[in-house]
């Protein structure tokens, strides 16, 4: 996988090392500043409560695991297909098994940097 910024593929690499390094504040600039997190099936969230919900996960203290499916790029925008699982028992004793593909929106801002718009971890799942 190249990591060159230029490549929308960076994104998935950044926010996973941010992710698997615990770091909440370099995950919250992998998003545009209105950018949306739809952290369950139909209920999409953005600013703190996009920051709450990915603390959520941290707080899990699991490490995840993320392959790029698929990229797809027009102009600045990117979609990204990518499968992800989050496993293992979390630091409260209870067992964890979150997994998906991930249909994201990116968008590469004025500075030449990828940042999700959407953020979509369960892609086409129905809510529930």
């Amino acid at each position: 996988m190249t990591t060159s910024h230029d490549d929308p593929a960076h994104l998935v690499a950044t926010f996973l090392a941010a992710f698997n390094d615990g770091d909440a504040a370099v995950l919250e600039q992998a998003y545009e500043p209105h950018g949306v997190l739809i952290p369950r099936p139909g209920f999409p969230v953005t600013g703190p409560e996009r920051s709450a919900a990915n603390a959520y996960l941290l707080d899990m203290a699991l490490p995840m695991n993320a392959r790029l499916r698929h990229v797809y790029v027009a102009g600045d925008i990117a979609l990204l297909i990518v499968d992800w699982s989050l496993r293992g028992t979390a630091p409260d004793g209870t067992a964890v098994d979150l997994h998906g593909t991930a249909t994201d929106v990116a968008r590469r801002g004025a500075d030449g940097v990828w940042r999700y718009v959407i953020d979509n971890p369960f892609g086409t799942a129905m809510p529930s």
